[in-house]
């Protein structure tokens, strides 16, 4: 998928796309970056378990029009963009079972984003699905971010970790018919955030099953995506300058 010098028009907005290619530890990853000026502030995006594909560059495209700054970070690797659902769990495996490994790719993506003149000292990270685990496991590692948003996403802890080094609130936003990420865990995942005292907000959309903001498979739920939607905008307004 190839972005580099092409004008992509949305609503009434012109949006230079830019693909991205950087390394991390000698790795080759292929990001996408969107800015309406060197000043914006920034939205770290995490893909789902698919990579970073349409949906992603959509969602950057529709915050830059928001007029947000949007690096989507890639935690697969150039070209690794999985279509089978086997692929895609044994992709999304490969981190869930290395989280060190999660955690220096993103932040090698943000690293590429402030070369680029990103201001990621003025930035929150968000994620769907896959990229909801990841963006919890960055809030647990204590990156010093304004905000943190999961969107359907994972929401187990790991034995090993706590949420006692989060530096800022996390948004969660779940659907409360998700056959994949049950009502228990959001229950516990909302204890573990208390215990710690790391601010949160979690926001559960009634009936909403998996992946219910992806207008392209049988779970989409337009209402909940309009909802997640416009709290995701207020929370960047509250959290951004």
């Amino acid at each position: 998928m190839k972005w580099v010098g092409i004008a992509v028009w949305l609503f009434s907005f012109q949006v230079m796309a830019q693909s991205v290619h950087y390394e991390v530890n000698n790795e080759q990853f292929e990001g996408y970056f969107v800015t309406p000026g060197d000043a914006a502030p920034l939205v770290i995006l995490i893909h789902d378990w698919d990579g970073v594909t349409e949906y992603e560059i959509k969602r950057a495209n529709m915050l830059y029009e928001a007029g947000y700054a949007v690096f989507a970070v890639d935690i697969y690797g150039a070209g690794v963009r999985p279509v089978a659902i086997a692929d895609r769990k044994h992709h999304t495996g490969e981190l869930y079972r290395d989280r060190q490994r999660m955690r220096d790719l993103i932040n090698g993506g943000i690293v590429k984003a402030k070369q680029l003149g990103a201001t990621t000292e003025n930035a929150v990270m968000m994620g769907y699905c896959l990229g909801g685990t990841a963006v919890l496991e960055m809030a647990r590692s204590g990156l010093p971010m304004k905000g943190f948003v999961a969107i359907h996403g994972g929401l187990g802890t790991p034995d090993d970790q706590n949420y006692k080094d989060v530096q800022a609130e996390i948004l969660v936003q779940h659907g409360s018919a998700d056959a994949n990420i049950s009502m228990q865990e959001f229950v516990m995942l909302s204890a573990a955030m208390d215990k710690d005292g790391a601010p949160n907000e979690m926001i559960v959309y009634g009936g909403a099953q998996h992946s219910f903001t992806k207008a392209d498979n049988p779970h989409y739920d337009a209402d909940a995506d309009h909802k997640s939607w416009q709290r995701l905008l207020t929370f960047l307004d509250e959290k951004l300058h």
